[in-house]
């Protein structure tokens, strides 16, 4: 099949990863996929995932408007799909869900969006969102990477047949880092009791609570951020207003993070809310216990046989799962939350689904 990916990347992230591992999966099954990846004119650099969709033997196209020149990016954008003539285009994020919905539905291609979650916040977000949920109902189909987003989507009108559930998958690219390599790159003291935090420094991602919980949780545990976001700032200030800035290390943006797991003593994810986090996958085939508030679609991924669950928004209680989970108990726990991303969110059955939907859309408007 011919298959065009579209979407305007942010920081490298869940979905940015989500797009890649299926980009570069559907090609490596000999389907012709090209991603057309928005980018603001000027000095933004190219987005890293360009770069792997590329090695993956994905062609890229980058999109390049100036700022909020929208007319333009759709001009750009029907050019392109005219030039492909895909069998199916399928945006990613509200920047193409609301912006490029129409422009492939204009040249009769049929159009799928993947739903990665919805974050609230501001008043400027959530009318974003309030948009990307009216474009979500004229696409031909809609994918929720949970079932709670799949509740989501019906309750803002989506019609339930037009609604697939596909969870997200996770294979790692190569070997993780060595306990020690992956310290000795972070600069982490090998004998530091460590909670690792991975995503983006924002506050549907919960990085506060983490902070409150670590100024309740025994005094000699650090917390170590990957990630970068508008949060870090004042959470360093509130660090030192709890005494607790030595015991925090924020390492930015790092690139292929996934590697680094194994460096944690425990993962611990503070969001309010998620899809299916590609962060938790991660560390559950990394091996590292892992603490995660029961929000979304988390309880899609572990149960409490499989991971230290809590409730969100709650300091003292996530204080207690990272002292918990340093005790030598958690084997168990660790081996049967490797053994469940490995059954159950591997690439191909994920693929499968994904190529199985494809044919229906392509299909039904051969018939229509």
């Amino acid at each position: 099949m011919r298959i065009t990916q579209m979407l305007a990347p942010g920081p490298y992230g869940g979905l940015e990863r989500v797009v890649t591992q299926l980009c570069v999966g559907l090609a490596r099954r000999g389907h012709e996929v090209t991603a057309l990846v928005i980018v603001e004119e000027g000095d933004q650099p190219v987005p890293a995932l360009a770069a792997d969709l590329a090695a993956g033997n994905v062609g890229v196209e980058l999109v390049r408007t100036p700022h909020r020149s929208y007319l333009a990016e759709r001009r750009a954008v029907r050019a392109l799909l005219e030039s492909i003539h895909p069998g199916v285009a399928h945006t990613h994020g509200y920047h193409a869900d609301v912006l490029l919905r129409s422009v492939a539905q204009g040249l009769s291609i049929p159009t799928l969006a993947t739903v990665h979650g919805f974050t609230g916040g501001g008043r400027k977000n959530r009318m974003f969102e309030w948009l990307q949920r009216r474009s979500l109902g004229r696409m031909d189909a809609a994918v929720a990477v949970s079932d709670p987003v799949a509740q989501a989507l019906a309750g803002a009108g989506v019609p339930r047949a037009r609604i697939r559930v596909i969870r997200n998958a996770w294979a790692a690219p190569g070997a993780f880092l060595a306990r020690e390599e992956a310290r000795r790159r972070l600069g982490i003291n090998p004998s530091d009791k460590v909670i690792g935090w991975v995503g983006r420094v924002t506050p549907e991602k919960g990085p506060d609570v983490a902070i409150e919980a670590l100024g309740l949780a025994a005094p000699d545990l650090t917390l170590s951020f990957i990630g970068s976001g508008r949060l870090e700032q004042p959470l360093r200030a509130r660090s030192q207003e709890l005494g607790i800035e030595g015991r925090v290390r924020w390492h930015g943006v790092v690139p292929d993070a996934w590697q680094y797991f194994r460096a944690f003593d425990a993962f611990c994810l503070s969001s309010h809310t998620e899809g299916t986090p590609i962060a938790l996958l991660e560390a559950m085939a990394a091996g590292v216990p892992v603490i995660a508030t029961r929000v979304g679609g988390v309880p899609d991924v572990v149960s409490e046989a499989e991971a230290i669950l809590v409730p969100p928004a709650d300091p003292g209680a996530l204080a207690r799962a990272m002292t918990t989970a340093m005790g030598d108990d958690r084997r168990e726990m660790v081996a049967a939350a490797s053994l469940r991303v490995s059954n159950q969110f591997g690439l191909d059955g994920w693929l499968d689904s994904y190529e199985s939907l494809y044919r229906d859309l392509t299909q039904s408007r051969v018939n229509a």
